[in-house]
């Protein structure tokens, strides 16, 4: 099978969850024999690579406006793949979907993850919010294949729209540290600090975790992992805290430093609550973390009882992270309980074998 990748901003993943997905699955299809294609926005990667560890790279411009950078760089990818010859064609983010009536008139087979509930994001003004429901709605009403990595989203388009989706999981890896002396780096002790990897955007409670941190008395850090790739006032917002304790990091692109990061964290915070199934969180779960999760189904469903829940409170999460620093043999159960929930429910493998499925009905059909 010949199989495109559009709308990520490219691999080796060094953003987000679409981008891991799609160097996880990309690499294992082609050493399944089959041919990967995935499209790279150019201004992501100095190094212009023509192919990654056997996957083709396209590289095509995007229009650096917040609004508009998926869909510019999509459209661009779309007329591209035209000629192609592609099997199936696999489209991240349900907002490219006013694009994807272009495709199926020259009879692509498309699949469309739709990942989570965009329009809640509190980053988009009222006519973003509207023009993310639109194209929600857009991409029910379409006919190709729609995959969701949650039950909970599963279970949403089927109540609000009448339509079936294709669940698969996402994937993640368990880890344990290896290299303790990387947090030497940051001045960071083994165990002395709370985690929380993500962007900064207000629907991921980095200000709430800030606040809740202010308030407790440790002589652990809070280490942030993350930022914004555009000015906001929510990140200056952040950036203002008095608080030595609180580390700013930025982005961590180097998978083995995140990894110990994580794996050497006391506790991380996810604060996420807009979405599926979260791949931070995942990480960390995998990483053997202590998890204090935001308390929404699409968490609930991926931690269960692994963890502690909070509410939008800063009180609350002050309460569940001094429970933390007083409770250390249960926190150690909890970890192990994390990870095995990753290993028998979150493995590559697996999500391997189900997108195969997937594309091989696509295809005979």
């Amino acid at each position: 099978m010949k199989i495109a990748f559009l709308g990520t901003r490219g691999i080796p993943a060094k953003y987000g969850g679409f981008e891991t997905c799609a160097e996880e699955l990309g690499t294992r299809l082609v050493e399944e024999g089959h041919e990967v294609i995935v499209y790279c926005r150019s201004s992501y990667y100095k190094e212009k690579r023509g192919e990654y560890r056997g996957v083709k790279l396209f590289y095509l411009p995007e229009l650096k406006i917040r609004s508009l950078e998926t869909l510019s760089h999509t459209f661009l990818s779309l007329i591209h793949s035209l000629k192609q010859d592609c099997d199936a064609l696999l489209i991240f983010n349900f907002a490219n979907s006013p694009l994807l009536p272009l495709p199926l008139v020259f009879g692509k087979r498309i699949a469309l993850h739709v990942d989570g509930l965009e329009w809640k994001r509190e980053k988009w003004n009222p006519l973003g919010r509207r023009y993310y429901r639109f194209t929600e709605w857009l991409a029910a009403k379409l006919p190709i294949v729609l995959i969701c990595d949650s039950r909970a989203i599963q279970r949403y388009y089927r109540e609000k729209y009448r339509r079936e989706t294709r669940f698969v999981s996402y994937g993640a890896h368990v880890q344990h540290s290896q290299d303790k002396s990387l947090l030497g780096r940051f001045d960071l002790d083994p165990g002395g600090y709370f985690l929380q990897v993500t962007r900064f955007e207000p629907e991921n409670n980095v200000l709430l975790s800030i606040r809740a941190f202010e308030q407790l008395k440790t002589e652990k850090k809070l280490v942030i992992v993350g930022g914004t790739r555009y000015r906001t006032k929510y990140a200056e917002e952040l950036l203002s805290t008095k608080d030595p304790r609180v580390v700013f990091l930025g982005f961590v692109y180097d998978k083995p430093l995140l990894g110990e990061l994580l794996s050497n964290s006391f506790a991380y915070i996810h604060g996420n609550e807009v979405g599926g199934t979260n791949p931070a969180l995942l990480e960390a779960m995998g990483a053997g973390c202590f998890v204090i999760c935001r308390d929404v189904p699409f968490n609930r469903e991926v931690l269960r009882d692994a963890g502690l829940y909070f509410s939008r409170e800063a009180g609350d999460l002050r309460q569940k992270m001094e429970w933390a620093l007083s409770h250390a043999e249960e926190i150690s159960g909890l970890k192990k309980e994390a990870q095995k929930i990753v290993e028998k429910h979150y493995r590559w493998e697996t999500v391997l074998e189900d997108y195969l499925h997937l594309f091989q009905q696509m295809i005979r059909t």
